[in-house]
């Protein structure tokens, strides 16, 4: 699944490419949330990765995150995008706030 995206995604700059980890639970105290009243993630898992950053005098800062990690993002962070069936978010590195490490 992350390799389908990397190929059809590239991010450019220091923007990442993140599959939001959908909540497993549906139900709360016996009631249905729809999916339009459920808070957004704010979890997932970075399937592609930009080449890094460039600086004022043309180096290139590689990005510290990789395909594979596990991230904690802001709820309002980055721009949502579908590829086929599937929805990603695309945002900078700078957004993401932790890699979740299991």
């Amino acid at each position: 699944m992350a390799t389908a995206a990397s190929t059809q995604i590239q991010p450019l700059a220091d923007r990442v490419v993140v599959k939001a980890l959908e909540e497993t639970e549906q139900m709360r105290g016996g009631l249905y949330i729809p999916d339009t009243a459920k808070e957004k993630p704010q979890q997932g898992e970075i399937v592609a990765v930009g080449p890094g950053k460039m600086t004022d005098d043309g180096k290139r800062v590689p990005n510290e995150l990789k395909a594979g990690d596990r991230v904690l993002y802001g709820k309002y962070s980055g721009t949502e995008v579908t590829v086929g069936d599937e929805q990603y978010l695309i945002l900078r590195e700078s957004d993401v706030l932790a890699v979740i490490k299991s």
